[in-house]
């Protein structure tokens, strides 16, 4: 499967489909919930899953099926950097974290720091608002500036 099969010119905003509103709006509520949770394996679990449902919207937005042959399935990170290649980069650090992020999941208090989980709430905040960008829409304020806000 080639990239220029998967990409298509990303609509006007409020073109976008339904679906892509709906992903974006469970990142926010799924990094709303890893900001808040006390439980260091939640907090790591609820900021990938944002990322990953950033991700969604984005995919719901370009990608378009190549044909009716059927394709090897792929994750949503290998078909993000297809369909977005500005993102792969983004793609490959979600990717190398989904193993911690299953670990967490299942309870292992073992499997991420409480560092490693602040700073995946915070990349996950800025692969968000990089997602919205490349939306057209305006990103949602950085978490410091909510943060400072509250505060």
């Amino acid at each position: 499967m080639t990239r220029s099969s998967f990409s298509a010119p990303v609509p006007h905003p409020q073109a976008l489909p339904v679906t892509t509103h709906s992903y974006l709006a469970r990142a926010a509520e799924s990094l709303s919930e890893a900001m808040t949770t006390p439980e260091v394996p939640a907090r790591y679990a609820g900021a990938h899953v944002s990322a990953l449902r950033s991700a969604a919207a984005l995919l719901s937005a370009r990608a378009r099926p190549a044909g009716p042959r059927r394709r090897a399935q792929k994750n949503a990170w290998v078909l993000l950097a297809e369909v977005a290649p500005e993102l792969a980069e983004w793609a490959t650090f979600f990717s190398a974290g989904a193993a911690r992020r299953a670990a967490a999941e299942a309870g292992s208090s073992r499997a991420v720091t409480e560092r490693e989980a602040d700073d995946l709430v915070r990349d996950a905040d800025r692969f968000l608002a990089v997602v919205e960008q490349c939306l057209g829409l305006v990103p949602h304020p950085p978490l410091q500036e909510r943060i400072a806000r509250a505060g």
